[in-house]
């Protein structure tokens, strides 16, 4: 659950957030509502757009008023919202990533739906529903999840003699067995082929912490007033995920500061396994198509299986010039069929449990969802804290410039902990430990 103090100061333009590729372009106005008109903005890819603009539709229809949509690259969302907010021509509704949602709602400038959204509360996880929560109110809906699973090619671990690769949740790789995997995969890949790589990169070290929640560990204390790396757990996430590097398993141009994604390396036969979002299932299916086979199976384990809350809130401006309206489109949006429409299409999680339980018809890689829903159940309400606390999105920036000085930089883990430590309980006092 969103803590923190009643006010942290300016918006920060640099809190933007790893997001999806293929973005779309800019569309319509974003000039705030009123009367029967409601605005929306929106970053995603072509996919996730056009449902937008369908679900949009499907809302004006049925209430006989207009919905401006407007689509923006993810890069730009955060400085528009920013300016908009501060000169009141925000978007009445926009979307926005999880590790972002703290700094927005902390500072008192998004919509209380807490009553309005009291049905769609029944039905998500609380640990998801904490993802947009503030203090005791709602200012969101989690519309949907997407984590991190490790994608792999069957022909390349056989060739390398691994036998077989985990199918089910319990029998997940320890990080001494991954370890041992990514040595065979590394001493019969040569020149050419990486055993893995981990999606880090671009403003993603956030996801480091899928490695750090595995070990027992937390990035804060639980009042979240203080760093929680002095331990060993922290010790053996960063001694581990330096040896990626340290021991050749990863290519060293995928450190967290690669200003790129590795996905294009795998799609291109460079790696033979990596860490993965599901948002990016339809791209591998259209760009590997049937050139080889792949698969998925679950994140390393250590003292748990973890992983990472991605995926993204849609949320109303406080001072939207048509609150009710607002509120309305974000009900509309949070409903099973809306829900449904959107995930299936564009091969997201949902974030109901009524919709979680059920076989969704995902227009590809139906039979790698399994998989990534199973890794989403590892996301503890602790988790969600961490990554949404009100100035996570400079202490992402922080992960990012601390962990390549540790993994590409020859600093020691001790030392790193220290400066990570250092950064994060300077932002946590900005957070002021207040809400719950």
């Amino acid at each position: 659950m969103l803590r923190g103090g009643a006010a942290v100061g300016a918006l920060w333009g640099a809190s933007t957030l790893a997001g999806c590729a293929g973005l779309t372009q800019r569309v319509s106005s974003t000039s705030s509502g009123g009367g029967d008109r409601v605005t929306m903005q929106v970053y995603g890819t072509d996919t996730e757009t056009a449902v937008y603009a369908r679900l949009c539709d499907q809302f004006a229809a049925d209430r006989g008023v207009t919905v401006d949509l407007t689509v923006v690259p993810f890069a730009d969302f955060a400085t528009g919202i920013d300016a908009g907010l501060l000169s009141g021509t925000a978007p009445d509704v926009f979307r926005v990533d999880y590790p972002t949602m703290g700094l927005y709602a902390a500072t008192g400038q998004l919509l209380d739906v807490t009553d309005p959204l009291d049905e769609l509360a029944q039905d998500v996880r609380p640990a998801l529903m904490a993802a947009v929560t503030y203090g005791e109110r709602r200012f969101g809906i989690p519309q949907h999840v997407d984590t991190s699973a490790l994608v792999y090619r069957p022909d390349v671990l056989r060739d390398a003699g691994v036998g077989a690769v985990p199918d089910r949740p319990e029998d997940a790789w320890s990080w001494e067995e991954f370890g041992e995997v990514a040595d065979r995969l590394r001493d019969s890949g040569g020149d050419d082929r990486s055993a893995f790589a981990v999606n880090w990169q671009a403003a993603g070290a956030f996801r480091w912490l899928n490695w750090l929640f595995a070990a027992g560990g937390h990035l804060y204390t639980e009042d979240l007033g203080a760093a929680a790396l002095d331990d060993d757990a922290g010790r053996r996430a960063l001694d581990f995920t330096r040896s990626f590097f340290e021991n050749g398993w990863v290519p060293g141009t995928t450190s967290t500061k690669s200003p790129t994604y590795p996905d294009a390396q795998f799609t291109a036969g460079r790696l033979a396994m990596l860490c993965a979002g599901n948002f990016l299932v339809p791209a591998f299916a259209e760009t590997i198509g049937d050139r080889f086979e792949y698969a998925v199976t679950y994140l390393p384990r250590d003292e748990r299986r973890a992983s990472e809350l991605g995926g993204n809130a849609l949320v109303a401006t406080k001072d939207s010039g048509n609150p009710e309206l607002a509120s309305e489109l974000l009900v509309h949006l949070a409903s099973p069929d809306a829900m449904r429409q959107f995930c299936e299409a564009s091969v997201l999680l949902p974030t109901r449990e009524s919709l979680a339980s059920q076989d969704l018809d995902f227009v590809v890689g139906g039979d790698l969802m399994g998989v990534y829903a199973d890794q989403v159940a590892t996301i503890e309400d602790r988790d969600v804290e961490d990554v949404t606390t009100p100035t996570f999105a400079e202490v992402n920036v922080d992960l990012a410039n601390e962990l390549e000085e540790c993994f590409l930089g020859g600093r020691s883990t001790d030392d790193t902990l220290r400066a990570i430590a250092e950064k994060v309980t300077a932002s946590a006092a900005l957070n002021d430990g207040a809400g719950s």
